[in-house]
């Protein structure tokens, strides 16, 4: 249980899934055929992505949730609260009620997902009660916001919204009325320009600048694009190029980063560079949120691509890194532990 006078870094509320990811496959598999594919990688999914994301890089981090009694359930608990340290204090583990398990294969450089998933008994928001102190949160935009949401934004929490693919395509605009009092929203090109009906990622996020502070669009290979009103920045950061190997949690390493970066006070640039390099890396990894980076691989990344070994990325795209050198944290860091096929094994425990 977090100490009531050290509020959490990050908190976020939702549902844990248990990710088996495949990677390296050429194709999807069609009807009444076999494919084999060349690795594979089990971890903690869903908002378990955020959690464990910010916990590599420092930030204190507490998740609600509910878990079921099987063994991806204990996988995913111990996982998150032995090997990542996140705070579980607020989530709690129920009977006769089976993981949400997500199958995402990972095909020339995309992803597709499949889920099987029955809902959680009762309200899982209400694991939440009074007093939670936090400075900030990761929340899912929708019509029905979390109960707690209100209190620790009321508090000065900030909270940075998330949005995922609208299975209807309809992307009605008024999801963007429910931006009132977030901080941060943070949508991919796609979703930006089909909720505000526009045709380019900047007139995009001109028109989330209306609503949020801080806003935000990420726009793959091309970087990510930002406004913030608070300072009056207006920033445009270049992706770094490397080798994609699994997108699964890239985005969710990008908004975890990004909160860390605020946090900090940071420079706008600054901020957006630090949640490229961190989804770069990521990418380079399967398996989600296990392929968050620590700073260990940032120090590694770092070294890699001085001034003096620029580790054959443009200078012009580089120069917007430079910065990172002065952010690496003093002394020792813990190395972090990557994906792997099996789920657990007893000498784990």
């Amino acid at each position: 249980m977090t100490d009531e006078a050290e509020p959490y870094d990050v908190f976020v509320q939702g549902t844990v899934f248990l990710d088996i990811v495949l990677t390296g496959l050429e194709s999807a598999p069609a009807t009444g055929t076999e494919i084999f594919a060349e690795g594979m990688g089990s971890c903690p999914g869903g908002v378990a992505n955020f959690a464990i994301a910010a916990s590599r890089l420092g930030l204190r981090s507490g998740l609600a949730a509910v878990f079921g009694d099987d063994v991806y359930a204990d996988f995913c608990w111990r996982t998150l609260a032995d090997q990542e340290k996140v705070d579980l204090s607020h989530s709690r583990r129920i009977g006769h009620w089976h993981s949400p398990v997500t199958v995402s294969m990972t095909i020339d450089r995309d992803r597709a997902m499949v889920t099987h998933a029955h809902e959680a008994p009762g309200d899982p928001s209400k694991l939440v009660g009074p007093g939670l102190r936090t400075r900030s949160a990761i929340v899912p935009v929708a019509d029905e916001l979390p109960h707690w949401t209100t209190e620790v934004r009321d508090s000065g929490a900030l909270l940075f919204g998330d949005v995922g693919w609208d299975p209807t395509e309809h992307w009605s605009p008024t999801v963007l009325d429910v931006l009132d009092g977030f901080h941060a929203f943070t949508p991919n090109a796609t979703e930006a320009m089909a909720y505000t009906r526009t045709d380019t990622p900047k007139a995009a996020l001109h028109k989330l600048a209306e609503h949020v502070p801080l806003a935000v669009v990420t726009n793959g290979s091309d970087g990510v694009l930002a406004i913030d009103s608070t300072t009056g920045e207006e920033e445009e950061v270049p992706a770094l190029p490397v080798r994609s190997y699994d997108p699964t949690g890239a985005g969710d390493v990008f908004l975890a980063s990004l909160v860390l970066g605020t946090l900090r006070g940071w420079p706008l640039a600054h901020r957006l560079a630090f949640g490229n390099l961190c989804a770069g890396l990521s990418v380079q990894h399967f398996g989600g949120s296990l392929a968050a980076p620590g700073w260990g691989d940032i120090i590694d990344w770092v070294r890699d691509h001085s001034p003096h070994r620029p580790g054959g990325v443009d200078p012009d795209i580089l120069k917007h890194y430079t910065f990172i050198g002065d952010v690496l944290p003093e002394g020792p860091v813990p190395i972090v532990r990557r994906a792997s096929a099996t789920i657990a094994r007893l000498s784990d425990a």
